[in-house]
C-alpha cells in the first residue's frame, strides 16, 4: 500500500493522506518523495484549487524517520535531497491547508510551517526535538517558526526542544484554527471548500502578496500588492464577482 494517499473529498480539492501509521507517519524518503509527487500533481491540475494535507488521528507526522539517519554522514545527508523536497509544498501556487493531529515533530511540524493555513487539535503535540540526537531542524523549521513567532520563542523551541500542545500552539500564532480532535478534518476540508468557492487567479495573487511581501521592505510589498490588484481588472472572474454581487446571486467563477 502506498505511503502517501490522494484523494478527492470535494469537487477542486485534494486530500493528501500521509499513510505509514506503524512509524507514527515519519517522514522517511519515500514518504517524503511520494508527498512532493501528490503536491506536484495537484499544482498542475488546472481542477484543483486548495490542497489539504494531514495524516492519522494519532500522528500528522512524527518527523524524520531516524533509521534512516543513522549511518549517514555528510556526504549521505547531502544526498538525501529532503529539504528539496519539501519545495513543492512550500512553493505550492495552490492555497495548502494542514490539519494536524496527534504528534507534528520535527519534519511532520515544519510540515505544517510550511503550509499556508494550519488547523491544529487541542491536543495535538508540536515540536522541534531534533537538537535531542545531536542535529538541528534541516527542513525549514528553523527559518519559518522564527518568521512566524520571533526570534526569542524561536530560541526557546529549537535549543530546548520542548513540545507544545495544540491550544499552546495557537496561542504563539502557529494556527490558523484550534478545534477539538474530531473536528479538525472536517474543519480543513471546510476551509478548503471556502476556498474553491473563490476565484482562484486572485487567491494565488493573495497568497503570493502575503509569502513575498514577508521577505520585503513595505515600499517594495505594497508596490507588489498594488500590481496584482490592478492586474485583477483584467480577468473575467473579477467581473463575474462583482455582476453577482449586484444580481444578488452566487458567483460562478472559471479562473479566467
Amino acid at each position: 500500500m502506498s505511503e502517501v494517499l490522494t484523494e478527492h473529498p470535494a469537487p477542486g480539492v485534494t486530500l493528501v493522506r500521509i499513510n505509514r501509521p506503524e512509524a507514527r507517519n515519519a517522514l522517511n524518503l519515500a514518504v517524503r518523495e511520494q508527498l512532493a509527487a501528490a503536491f506536484t500533481a495537484a499544482n498542475d491540475d488546472p481542477e484543483i484549487r486548495a490542497i489539504v494535507v494531514t495524516g492519522d488521528a494519532k500522528a500528522f507526522a512524527a518527523g524524520a524517520d531516524l533509521r534512516e539517519l543513522q549511518g549517514l554522514d555528510a556526504a549521505g545527508a547531502l544526498a538525501r535531497r529532503a529539504p528539496e523536497l519539501m519545495r513543492p509544498v512550500a512553493e505550492s501556487r495552490k492555497p495548502t491547508i494542514a490539519a494536524v493531529r496527534g504528534v507534528a515533530l520535527g519534519g511532520g511540524f515544519e510540515l505544517a510551517l510550511a503550509c499556508d493555513i494550519t488547523i491544529v487539535a487541542e491536543t495535538a503535540t508540536l515540536g522541534l526535538p531534533e537538537i535531542g540526537v545531536g542535529v538541528m531542524p534541516g527542513g525549514g523549521g528553523t527559518q519559518r517558526l522564527t518568521r512566524l513567532v520571533g526570534k526569542h520563542r524561536a530560541m526557546l523551541l529549537a535549543l530546548t526542544g520542548r513540545r507544545l500542545t495544540g491550544i499552546e500552539a495557537g496561542a504563539m500564532g502557529l494556527a490558523s484554527l484550534v478545534v477539538p480532535d474530531a473536528d479538525v478534518l472536517t474543519t480543513a476540508l471546510g476551509v478548503a471548500g471556502e476556498i474553491v468557492d473563490k476565484p482562484p487567479i486572485a487567491a494565488q495573487l493573495i497568497k503570493e502578496s502575503i509569502l513575498r511581501g514577508g521577505d520585503q521592505p513595505l515600499d517594495a510589498a505594497l508596490a507588489f500588492e498594488r500590481r496584482s490588484f490592478q492586474f485583477l481588472f483584467a480577468t473575467e472572474d473579477r467581473r463575474e464577482g462583482i455582476e453577482a454581487f449586484f444580481a444578488r446571486r452566487k458567483p460562478e467563477f472559471k479562473g479566467r
